[in-house]
């Protein structure tokens, strides 16, 4: 039975105005309680509360709304978390604190409960006449702990938490059962041991007292209302977009990039910049703003326009890693205020205000921060400090802190989702289900499986299957990928979106019993597959007929890359399983895997250049060597599978669902980046130098730097001339072979099975995504794919500066490499250092003015003098001579380490040659053995540190609680290293030894 009543809330409109809204309310007797100690057998669907805690626990409005870092340590148990409180972060704090309660109440780990109190008939309560809303809100929470203490029996005491000390004195006597304290006073009753709560509540107070007692005088001007801000962005007045600091001019340097197609001014065809720190207006480096125009004569000595941040409609603050500044300089700013400035990792984020008592012992350590605020009296923003990572400059922290940086949160599946997975043991083997092997085109006696991949791979997303039809006269060609969908758990959301490669590290997007095992097409092995079979005409390779569909599949031998290669090359290498294959039947299937890529370049397709480098494991999987991936021709047949099969899903689920398919696109290049005349495939194909092939490679990764990124979008967001992939030079592309890695493929295997269903059934049994919400998954899954790549390249740069850090740069002969000039800048060049895989400017003019002087001998060194720079060389004029640096020309380079003490450690190189260097390598050492020295030296540099600091501590090497918390592998070994980084690039072994032979003869500039 449900009652009537009404409720009057008031709450702020999307214009910023005040509106009082009554609402029709109903209450009724029956609302689940949510815990296990339940007395009526209440319908608690989901989470329910443990009853092995000494009380539970009701946080008030005003703590949930300020402390809410506190309530997400999971050592505090049994939290009933009020509807009251979660509506009120709702309507008053914005959708990322929303998001993070949501979050907290969803994550199983966390042992906390929504109660609907404002529900149930016995728990709400009007709002009196004259009452506030805050008043209101206390009463409402206090009489559903009272309720649910009552309606427990009495079985579990039950505490309050509250900021309000009317609440305390008028509360805490009512009900012996029912503890009404405050939230310092409980934290140091229940949880004195758990210090990281004590002072996180403190900078927490803290900063909310100084916030009510900052002055008044104004430092930025006030940011215009919502109304007026809207209405600007519609006549075209002011400009939406999202700001971008400049991080090499942070303090100076921001633009504002929009959608021209937003913006009703069309003489503006560029990006806005926002000159200093006043005109920026308290914006962060990625909050959605709007700007106005500033007027032409304020911004004549500008190449661009200018504008200043009238508004802002969205921040996107997240958290930040900060250090503290020198001791000094905190014993003097606590001094004169209580507060500290902090220093942020990221250089474009300014310096924030936090308030602790523990600035001298967090010198040297890495902390996280979040912001609160920054109001227009305040210079920098306001902020508190939310946990330590660890000491700054250790391998673990600086991990730790690339992950926080990019927003990637990789804690350890819980015992709840773990408990979802299948089993797969020597004790209970896993074996296939009767109804999925009747329901399945059973492949496992039929067609010869096999899956080509590096060499140790644990984790076989896709196998391939060619045979010859009977007749002769057409192919069967055929894609199987891993059917992790068969798998769907609640596990298996968008949470991860992809797997983490880091430089000693991995993090998995699913747990290792299905990444590694039951989803892995491992070798002899009965497997779930999703297939794509094509029928081809045998002499023009035409696609007669093609099926989709689930299948099984026993895949019969799992090469790797050079045995597949010689298998091609009709070497004699003995494949137990090939053995029964005639010669000549061998030279027909790998006859019939080379010819795809030839339609493909037709129509234009690029061929880019990224680095590829193969971790050698020994039998433990510790690494031995790290080498770059030698081009073979298997790399190219295998990606052309690939492609293929993602080329005709995406066909198939955009034909089936023309508003709501997952897809990749890849726009074409901005027009100014290229010369006009030739299509960007054929113009790299002839960038060849036949004296020195890093030519070509360089080339192609310029290439791949000034294009736009592929990126997954939802059909029905994207006119259908968008759909195109440049790069693959393909009408429509998506990714379905690897959904051990990728959360997109994963979807995509959904939407393949819907279209099969639909195309078979006529109708769906449930229905699929929306393109509304398949078009937040596929941001989603941009966003994350985006972090993942940045945190892989900043833990390269990270492993490349560990390695040099301890080395002597003018007596080590490692620290003196070949480098290749692939860019010229006003002040010098960027130049590529093949031996390590790293790029970094060199400056041929120095702060003082002078300029690079070369002598007879090619050694360099600073002299007075003046630099000239045109659009494919740069040159120096001293006393001497003049000396030209020309594009792709091979230099020597020292290497050395520029040390920060808050942000992340960079690397220098220094010319100290205009010659190319011709170090010999040892004939036992292979090429890209440079490499290999540097991580290897590097994880053992770390471990010698580590058992250093256990042997110091007398105990044995064990790591902490946030250690485990970020790693999952078992070891810092380095499972997979720099994949797909189209940053950089390597040189092959051959390009090794032809550059060799030459410097050795080499008597000038190459």
């Amino acid at each position: 039975v449900m009652i009537k009543t009404e409720k009057v809330l008031h709450l702020n409109s999307s214009k910023g105005r005040k509106v009082r809204v009554v609402r029709e309310h109903y209450v009724r007797e029956q609302v689940p309680c949510g815990s296990s100690l339940c007395q009526a057998d209440c319908r608690n669907d989901g989470k329910v509360l443990s009853g092995d805690v000494t009380h539970y626990v009701v946080p008030d409005v005003g703590v949930v709304r300020d402390f809410l870092e506190i309530l997400e340590f999971r050592q505090l148990q049994g939290i009933v978390l009020t509807q009251t409180a979660y509506q009120t972060v709702q309507h008053t704090r914005g959708r990322r604190q929303y998001n993070r309660l949501r979050a907290l109440l969803k994550d199983p780990r966390h042992d906390c409960v929504l109660f609907a109190n404002e529900f149930q008939q016995y728990c709400y309560c009007p709002r009196d006449k004259g009452e506030s809303q805050d008043k209101w809100h206390t009463r409402n929470v206090y009489n559903a702990a009272v309720w649910y203490y009552n309606y427990l029996a009495g079985l579990q005491p039950v505490v309050m938490i509250t900021e309000d000390s009317d609440a305390i004195s008028e509360f805490s006597a009512l009900n012996s059962g029912v503890y009404v304290i405050s939230t310092k006073e409980y934290l140091l009753r229940f949880w004195p041991d758990l210090q990281a709560t004590h002072d996180l509540y403190d900078s927490i107070a803290q900063t909310l007292q100084e916030r009510e007692s900052e002055g008044v005088e104004k430092v930025y001007t006030e940011h215009l209302p919502a109304e007026v801000l809207e209405a600007g962005i519609k006549s075209g007045r002011y400009i939406q977009g999202i700001l971008s600091v400049n991080k090499h001019r942070a303090q100076l340097e921001a633009f504002v990039r929009y959608e021209g197609s937003a913006s009703k001014n069309t003489e503006l065809n560029s990006d806005v910049l926002i000159n200093g720190a006043k005109h920026r207006n308290r914006a962060v480096h990625g909050d959605v703003v709007v700007i106005g125009l500033l007027p032409l004569e304020d911004t004549q000595s500008q190449p661009m326009p200018s504008g200043r941040v009238v508004g802002i409609l969205q921040r996107n603050w997240r958290d930040y890693v900060v250090t503290f500044p020198p001791l000094e300089e905190v014993q003097s700013q606590s001094r004169n205020s209580q507060k500290i400035l902090v220093i942020p990792w990221d250089y474009r984020i300014p310096k924030i205000h936090i308030s602790t008592q523990q600035a001298e012992a967090l010198q040297d350590r890495r902390v996280i921060v979040r912001l609160d605020s920054w109001e227009s009296t305040s210079v920098y923003p306001t902020g508190h400090c939310v946990r330590v990572l660890g000491k700054a400059g250790e391998l673990e922290t600086e991990i730790q802190t690339i992950l926080v940086e990019n927003c990637i949160h990789v804690p350890t599946f819980s015992e709840a989702q773990l408990r979802e997975m299948p089993v797969n043991t020597e004790e209970n083997p896993w074996q296939m289900d009767t109804s999925e092997v009747s329901s399945r085109w059973d492949l496992r006696d039929t067609h010869l499986v096999f899956s080509i991949d590096p060499k140790g791979c644990e984790d076989v997303d896709d196998t391939l299957t060619v045979r010859t039809l009977p007749g002769g006269k057409r192919l069967e060609l055929a894609v199987q990928g891993g059917n992790v969908s068969h798998f769907f758990l609640s596990i298996l959301k968008a949470v991860r979106a992809t797997t983490c490669y880091l430089a000693d590290r991995r993090y998995d997007m699913l747990p290792a019993v299905l990444s590694a095992d039951l989803c892995s097409l491992l070798g002899g092995v009965d497997r779930y597959a999703m297939s794509v079979l094509w029928e081809l005409d045998a002499e023009t390779l035409d696609v007669c007929t093609v099926w989709y569909g689930r299948t099984l599949i026993r895949s019969s031998y799992q090469l790797h890359y050079e045995l597949a290669q010689s298998l091609l090359n009709g070497e004699e290498i003995e494949v137990p399983e090939l053995s029964r294959l005639k010669g000549s039947q061998r030279d027909q299937k790998r006859a019939e895997l080379l010819h795809l890529r030839a339609q493909r370049d037709k129509g234009g397709a690029l061929e880019l250049e990224g680095v590829e480098v193969r971790a050698q494991l020994d039998e433990e999987k510790n690494i031995t060597a790290l080498v770059p991936k030698q081009p073979l021709e298997v790399h190219e047949t295998v990606a052309e599978c690939m492609i293929y099969a993602n080329h005709w899903v995406a066909r198939k689920i955009q034909e089936s669902f023309p508003h709501q398919a997952l897809l990749r696109h890849h726009p074409p290049p901005k027009q100014e980046f290229f010369a006009r005349g030739f299509t960007l495939a054929d113009s790299l194909e002839r960038a060849v130098d036949p004296q020195d092939p890093l030519v070509n490679k360089l080339m192609r990764m310029m290439a791949t730097q000034a294009m736009s990124n592929a990126l997954y979008f939802s059909t029905g967001a994207c006119p259908e001339e968008q759909y195109y992939h440049y790069g693959l030079a393909l009408d429509r592309y998506t990714h379905f072979t690897s959904p051990i890695r990728r959360y997109a493929d994963v979807l995509v295997h959904r939407l393949l099975m819907a279209a099969i269903q639909l195309e078979e059934e006529g109708s769906l049994s449930k229905p699929f995504a929306s393109n509304k919400e398949l078009e937040e998954l596929a941001q989603h899954i941009n966003n994350k794919n985006r972090a993942a790549q940045h945190a892989q390249k900043q833990s390269t740069e990270l492993f490349q500066c560990l390695y040099f850090r301890d080395k002597d740069s003018h007596t080590d002969e490692r620290c003196v490499a070949d480098a290749v000039i692939y860019a010229v800048r006003t002040n010098g060049f960027l130049a590529f250092v093949p031996q390590y895989g790293l790029k970094g400017a060199v400056y041929l003019k120095n702060r003082e003015g002078q300029v690079v002087s070369v002598d007879g001998d090619g050694r360099c060194e600073w002299k007075a003098g003046i630099l000239q720079r045109y659009p494919d060389r740069i040159s120096t004029c001293t006393s001497t001579g003049t000396h030209i640096f020309d594009l792709f020309d091979h230099v020597t380079v020292r290497i050395s380490v520029e040390p920060s003490r808050c942000h992340a450690d960079s690397l220098c190189l220094e010319l100290i040659s205009n010659k190319p260097h011709c170090a010999v390598q040892p004939e036992s050492q292979p090429a890209g053995r440079g490499r290999s020295e540097l991580v290897q030296e590097v994880v053992r540099w770390a471990e010698k540190a580590s058992l250093q600091a256990e042997e110091e501590r007398g105990r044995k090497s064990k790591l902490s609680r946030e250690e485990k918390q970020f790693r999952q592998s078992k070891t810092p070994n380095l499972y997979v290293l720099l994949q797909e980084i189209s940053e950089l690039a390597l040189q092959d072994l051959s390009v090794c030894q032809i550059r060799n032979t030459e410097e050795q003869t080499c008597t000038a500039s190459s």
